[in-house]
Formats: structure tokens, sequence, C-alpha cells
């Protein structure tokens, strides 16, 4: 089992910055690996962004350029810097980790955090 835990979400001003932190923990070794979806109010959770254990990262188009995804293995965190932000960014985002093994894909949420940028 792992472990997910969200931080740094918050109130911000169109334009501003926002960093998230997720802390994972339990069976990390197990991870492939980790990113972020979000979720507006009526809408389905989606793909923000995610970063492979060797570093390779993926991007919602909407975000690239925007935020930047990394990750510390060491200390098994990773993090979302969310730049130039806009008022449809405004969700609550969730840290996601998945490993796949001969029995599939296993993915683990955080709780979320709460991302309301004001106009």
């Amino acid at each position: 089992q792992v472990q997910l835990v969200e931080s740094g979400g918050g109130l911000v001003q169109a334009g501003g910055s926002l960093r998230l932190s997720c802390a994972a923990s339990g069976s990390t070794v197990s991870i492939n690996v980790m990113g972020w979806y979000s979720q507006a109010p009526g809408k389905q959770r989606e793909f923000v962004a995610f970063i492979t254990r060797g570093g390779n990262t993926n991007y919602h188009d909407s975000v690239k350029g925007r935020f930047t995804i990394s990750s510390d293995n060491a200390k098994n965190m990773v993090y979302l810097q969310m730049n130039s932000l806009k008022p449809e960014d405004t969700a609550v985002y969730y840290c996601n980790a998945f490993s796949v093994s001969a029995l599939g894909r296993v993915d683990y949420w955080g709780q979320g955090t709460q991302v309301t940028v004001s106009s």
C-alpha cells in the first residue's frame, strides 16, 4: 500500500503561482509513475502532469509552459510548480501514483488540495 498526502493549495490571484507537494509513504519502491490530476466542480477528474521514476514528464496541453512537475525520489516527494495561473485552473488537485506489475496497474490517490484562482 502507498499513502499520498498533498499540501500547498490555496487562493491566488490570476497570474500568480502556487507550488503543490505530495509526500508518498508505504510501499513506495513499487511506484513507477507519480502525477497530478485536477477536478473542477461538476467536471470529471482529468490528467494534469506525470513524471516517471526515470524523470520523464508529460503534461496536459492546457498547462504546458506554465506548470512544471518534479520529484525527489530519495524523499518520495513529487511537486507541481504552477505559474501564470488562470481562473480556469481552479480545481481540487489530486496526487496520483501507480505501480505496474504482472498483476496489473494499481493506482493510489491522495485526499486532494484545493486551488482557487481569482480573476
